[in-house]
């Protein structure tokens, strides 16, 4: 495993559709655990492969520290309620803003085996599946920043607050 470089806003990765993943190789292997070692690395949630440079649609969720979640070709096919929260972004450090987001969100993926399967999550989860899948496309969360963005210290400052 390696850390790699996560891209800030102003790359044009970033403003990427990601491809579709049909294929797991070994350099896709190593693309996933890279991921999760550089998002904890960085104190983060979540990553989208987008994010260290790769436009494949893969994302890595861990909300809690113990419960790593691998994404590939993930879809978003039920969203239920509203939160409202900080939200910040390892691709925008250091920042936050106000965002809406579903409190329920149910996103059909696949596997590191390319096996399809669903996941469901509410709060910190649904907020990082939806955040996430953004990235996927082409989209960073500060479209929806209401109010402005904020400086933050860090962004383990954004989970203490989405805790409170």
């Amino acid at each position: 495993m390696a850390l790699r470089n996560i891209r800030v806003i102003g790359d044009e990765v970033l403003n990427k559709r990601c491809k579709e993943v049909t294929v797991i190789t070994p350099r896709t292997k190593t693309l996933i655990d890279d991921m999760f070692e550089t998002m904890y690395d960085a104190g983060g949630v979540g990553l989208a492969a987008c994010q260290v440079g790769v436009l494949k649609r893969i994302v890595v969720i861990d909300t809690t520290g113990e419960d790593p979640v691998v994404l590939i070709n993930p879809e978003i096919v039920a969203t239920d309620g509203e939160q409202e929260g900080y939200e910040g972004c390892l691709s925008i450090p250091e920042k936050s803003g106000w965002v809406k987001r579903p409190n329920y969100v149910k996103c059909r993926a696949y596997d590191e085996e390319l096996k399809p399967f669903e996941i469901e999550g509410e709060g910190l989860l649904a907020r990082a599946i939806a955040h996430e899948l953004e990235h996927l496309d082409g989209h960073l969360y500060v479209e929806h920043v209401e109010g402005g963005v904020e400086g933050l210290v860090n962004n383990s400052e954004l989970v203490e607050k989405e805790e409170e």
